[in-house]
């Protein structure tokens, strides 16, 4: 006897749970929302861009989840708070929260003025550790563990001579509050892990698929050092979300999962 279990796709359910998810109206954000809304899942969807947020709300709805739109970001303890707070109102519990939400802001550093770079450590640095907390208290609360999942990059791993001081160094910082947090709740049955994607589809990078010179040749530059030699798409994000949100990671926490093809192994 292995100990295997006899429905091991059932490791994978998250039907009937309730998911909290910030960004959603941005690429991975919407990945997440819809994945979830089509697993069972039940939704509290958060964003900045109240339109944009309400087409994510409507795709996920149409997918049979059900869905409450909250417009703003989680730029404060108070807001925080209060998507938390909603959640619990209208479905009585969290057990999954994504933070999708954050930013980037190329500049080199000597162009870049003090107030950028704290922007950027706000928006995916502070913004991670303020909803970490609020969805924790509430998970802590109701005893029965739950599933943090925030977004990291390639980036909080590799540098970029481009101008990506505050992204890198935000993005290592998340990488930072996965590890920590990991080990503070790990006796509580809470998991924190974090999905560190490189470059994939998305309103952002959809430059960088087409066939012109540009594109062409930044594409090749960067399969070069590509061991999938592909970009990414959306359902490379799904199936790390799905995993880190359900049973079948309850012995991961801590963790940075790179959805990068193979690039930060080389």
């Amino acid at each position: 006897m292995t100990g295997a279990p006899t429905d091991p796709l059932a490791l994978f359910s998250v039907a009937g749970k309730v998911a909290i998810i910030t960004g959603a109206s941005g690429a991975f954000g919407a990945v997440a929302a819809e994945t979830l809304a089509s697993a069972g899942a039940r939704l509290v969807l958060t964003a900045g861009k109240a339109k944009e947020l309400a087409v994510v709300a409507a795709a996920c709805r149409q997918r049979g989840a059900e869905v409450e739109e909250i417009a703003g970001r989680p730029n404060s303890e108070a807001a925080c708070d209060a998507i938390v707070a909603k959640a619990v109102e209208r479905f009585g519990r969290v057990d999954i929260l994504v933070v999708a939400s954050g930013k980037n802001d190329v500049a080199k550093i000597v162009e870049m003025a003090p107030e950028r770079f704290l922007d950027v450590m706000d928006a995916n640095v502070t913004q991670s550790w303020l909803m970490s907390r609020a969805a924790g208290r509430q998970m802590l609360a109701q005893g029965e563990g739950g599933k943090v999942i925030l977004m990291s990059s390639a980036r909080g791993l590799l540098g970029h001579p481009a101008g990506y001081t505050a992204y890198c160094a935000s993005k290592s910082a998340v990488d930072g509050i996965t590890r920590a947090l990991g080990c503070e709740w790990g006796p509580t049955g809470i998991t924190v892990n974090a999905i560190a994607p490189t470059v994939f589809r998305s309103p952002l990078t959809a430059w960088m698929f087409g066939d012109d010179e540009r594109a062409t040749t930044t594409r090749a530059g960067f399969l070069a050092r590509v061991p999938k030699g592909r970009l990414g798409e959306p359902a490379d994000l799904s199936g790390p979300l799905l995993f880190l949100a359900s049973k079948a990671s309850d012995f991961y926490t801590g963790h940075i999962l790179y959805a990068d093809g193979g690039y930060t192994a080389g």
